[in-house]
């Protein structure tokens, strides 16, 4: 009976310290836990702080990035006009009938004071001779791109008509603007249309050449398409052909009213009346160079805003 009891109460000691044993491991567990909770909100904690700290430090970095972006972009025109003007201010030292940046510059702030004064059929302001020259320019460019255009599509489109037109436009392309304005007095009978004519002449043989080139280098898979479609002459011209060939046509079309823009200084010193033009050999024949100056910088301001003008169309137009 002894054995037996003390067994027993050996068995509840041994069963107590198994307990004690396992809670004491549980407990263990649970600090561990905790332990490696601790460690793993630290570890996230650091890679935050990390984090924060690489943007934080890369701030510097991309405002650096971007001040170096647009000096790359705004220094090197400003270098160029700052050579340009001492070039200019050194030929004018050597030169003194030539007047310098600063007397050109003084003389334009007053010239363009009252830019539309009227004093009579020959004598009005700068804003009047360029709006007139601008009107010039665009008629006949207007012409020549109506003519122009679809002759380059015809031309490019149909062999037998480039054979055709190529000898007529290899002659009469090279012929210098200012040739055509005699033929032009003869035929009108006025300054104005002959100015205009000899716009239209010079601005069309760009646009010609470059749609012509398009229309030819449309691939032949396209043209086989249409031919299994049965396409309309009007589709092929709308669908498959204008849209590959308007690139070209674009260059075509810049490279036109730049010719118009030259052109119409050289014809209105020769025609007379209101234009930019006869503006300028009027300033001459008054011994007037700062305004001589002022009009060449007119002159390439403006054909500089038309071709900005024409590429922000071709982009709305693109479709590529």
């Amino acid at each position: 009976m002894s054995a037996t009891s003390i067994s027993k109460e050996s068995l509840k000691a041994i069963m107590q310290s198994k307990e004690t044993v396992v809670s004491k491991g549980a407990a263990m567990a649970d600090t561990e836990k905790v332990v490696i909770a601790e460690v793993v909100k630290a570890e996230a904690a650091n890679v935050v702080t990390k984090k924060n700290r690489a943007l934080f430090s890369n701030k510097p970095s991309k405002r650096k990035a971007q001040i170096y972006s647009i000096l790359n972009v705004a220094l090197p025109p400003v270098f160029g006009i700052l050579l340009l003007l001492a070039v200019w201010t050194l030929i004018s030292h050597q030169s003194p009938n030539l007047p310098g940046p600063l007397k050109t510059w003084y003389s334009a702030i007053e010239l363009f004071s009252d830019p539309f004064y009227v004093n009579g059929p020959n004598d009005q302001g700068v804003g009047w001779n360029i709006l007139a020259s601008l009107q010039r320019v665009a008629l006949g460019f207007g012409l020549a791109a109506l003519v122009g255009i679809p002759l380059g599509f015809i031309i490019g489109r149909f062999e037998f008509m480039s054979r055709m037109t190529s000898p007529i436009i290899s002659l009469l392309r090279p012929v210098s603007p200012l040739a055509w304005l005699p033929i032009g007095l003869l035929v009108f009978k006025a300054a104005n249309p002959a100015a205009i004519w000899v716009i239209f002449i010079s601005a069309i043989w760009p646009m010609i050449i470059n749609t012509s080139v398009g229309v030819s280098k449309v691939p032949q898979d396209y043209m086989n398409v249409a031919k299994v479609l049965n396409l309309s002459e009007w589709k092929i011209v709308t669908k498959i052909l204008f849209p590959f060939v308007l690139p070209y046509m674009m260059t075509g079309v810049r490279l036109s009213i730049g010719v118009a823009w030259l052109v119409i200084v050289a014809a209105e010193m020769l025609t007379g009346g209101v234009g930019i033009g006869f503006w300028v050999w009027d300033e001459w024949n008054n011994l007037n160079v700062e305004h001589i100056i002022i009009a060449i910088f007119v002159v390439g301001i403006v054909g500089l805003l038309l071709e900005f003008a024409l590429t922000q169309i071709a982009k709305k137009f693109s479709y590529e």
